[in-house]
């Protein structure tokens, strides 16, 4: 189930349409149902607030003017690095000593240069 700061997909008609980001989720006075904030995540911002059932959240279709909806919570795909796939060292940058403990750059001070 989709929760707060979760990113959803929503599809509209069964096309992807937009992202949004769940911002809070209330109950509403009915049994089962929520006020969902969501952020839509598209240019220019806009905060819109949808009741919902919570089996809707969860993924299940429901209509909206007669159109379906339906939300699928994004989850970020991991991916395996190998030892090649792993940055090279950066001329200029120090490597991290063996002890562990690195050197702290101030981005201030590179901005400055």
């Amino acid at each position: 189930m989709a929760t707060t700061n979760d990113i959803v997909l929503i599809h509209f008609e069964d096309q992807p349409l937009s992202f949004a980001r769940i911002e809070e989720i209330l109950p509403d006075n009915k049994p089962d149902w929520y006020h969902v904030k969501l952020l839509m995540l598209q240019i220019p911002l806009q905060v819109v607030t949808w009741i919902l059932r919570d089996r809707y959240i969860k993924g299940d279709e429901f209509t909206m003017n007669g159109k379906r909806m339906r939300l699928e919570r994004v989850v970020c795909p991991e991916t395996a690095l190998e030892k090649n796939d792993l940055p090279k060292d950066v001329p200029g940058e120090q490597p991290i000593p063996s002890n562990g403990k690195g050197t702290v750059i101030s981005l201030a001070d590179k901005l400055k240069r």
